[in-house]
């Protein structure tokens, strides 16, 4: 183990008294007081000139060792022909491969119901294709009930209740149907979705015509009449009155019927006007 600095200037100058001493036992002559002296200054700058090297060592560790934690990030700059500083393009462009995904969103899946796999994503799509037809034909219910159309006579009899006592909105009709008028349409609906019109798993989502009837859902082609006496085939894919086209504007169609009829509740409930601000009736 090496001694400390301090000590090493203590331990030569004891050398040095030593071999002085000895010295004087043996020699005629004796040292002088300048000799000692001078022995004696020596050590004195040696011990004082110590410090300052072991300061200086440790100056020099604490400088590398800010470089070395130093937080600041160098990064190049990229300037574009007009001088600004070069932003990046985003050249991702949505893919519209499918019914119902259209721009400007294009595939708006904030649930990533997609990503669960290809059964649970047709299971919405035939939710939404679903509540869509209801969404449409509940509004169109509601405007046109509103407005004052009415189908005569009785609808029932045992409470003699006409269709003429039935309120427009879609909550004061709710309230103004009897019990036995409800329980009818819930069992028409669940024999229709479970027998009448179930989804079959073969065909596309939406698709619930049976086999062998004179309606089906947008075929692939057909005539159309023009205003000139002349027709125009119309194929599948067509951009405009074809298939496609069709099945888009039935989805969209569905989606903004949703919103209207959600609209429409909150309305009566907030005001008791289905279709405020328009007025009690349109």
């Amino acid at each position: 183990r090496r001694p400390p600095l301090l000590l090493l200037p203590a331990m030569k100058l004891s050398l040095l008294l030593s071999a002085t001493a000895v010295s004087a036992l043996y020699s005629p002559a004796p040292i002088g007081a300048s000799s000692v002296a001078r022995v004696a200054a020596d050590v004195s700058m040696m011990a004082k000139a110590a410090p300052k090297k072991a300061a200086a060592k440790k100056g020099v560790k604490g400088n590398i060792g800010k470089r070395g934690v130093s937080s600041k990030v160098s990064g190049s700059t990229f300037l574009d022909v007009t001088g600004k500083a070069y932003v990046e393009v985003d050249s991702f462009v949505p893919q519209y491969d499918e019914i119902g995904v259209l721009p400007p969103l294009g595939r708006w899946d904030p649930l990533k119901i997609r990503e669960q796999g290809p059964e649970r994503y047709r299971r919405f799509v035939e939710m939404e294709i679903k509540h869509g037809r209801l969404a449409m034909a509940a509004f169109l219910g509601v405007i046109t009930t509103y407005s004052g159309a009415r189908f005569p006579g009785y609808l029932s009899t045992a409470e003699n209740i006409k269709f003429s006592d039935i309120p427009g909105g879609a909550i004061a009709s709710w309230a103004a149907l009897p019990t036995s008028a409800w329980f009818q349409i819930v069992l028409f609906i669940s024999f229709c979705e479970v027998y009448l019109l179930k989804q079959d798993p073969d065909k596309e989502a939406g698709n619930v015509v049976p086999e062998g009837w004179l309606w089906a859902r947008y075929p692939d082609g057909y005539d159309v009449w023009l205003g000139d006496g002349s027709t125009k085939q119309v194929g599948e894919e067509e951009l405009i009155l074809g298939r496609t086209w069709k099945l888009n504007a039935e989805r969209n169609n569905g989606r903004a019927a949703m919103m209207g009829i959600t609209g429409m509740l909150i309305h009566e409930a907030l005001t008791g006007n289905p279709v405020f601000p328009i007025g009690e009736t349109l």
